[in-house]
């Protein structure tokens, strides 16, 4: 009996534990605020991606071929 009330007990504590992590964690996942960023933004935040690729094809072609390669088995993975 002295066993299961002690695992019972840090069942409980891993559980409030956790608890905690989740609500500190709700603040840096996609919430309004992220959305409303992105909408704001959405130009600027295509316009770097479009100048991270460029800057990838001069520097390091194979890393820009290695994306490709795996955006391509992940989409025909979905199919």
């Amino acid at each position: 009996m002295d066993e299961i009330d002690i695992i019972k007990k840090e069942n409980e504590e891993l559980k409030n534990k956790l608890a905690e992590t989740e609500k500190q964690l709700e603040k840096y996942t996609n919430n309004e605020r992220h959305k409303k960023y992105y909408e704001k933004n959405k130009e600027k935040i295509k316009e770097n991606g479009s100048n991270y690729i460029k800057k990838l094809k001069e520097e390091n072609p194979d890393k820009l071929k290695e994306y490709r390669r795996t955006y391509y088995l992940k989409k025909k993975e979905l199919k």
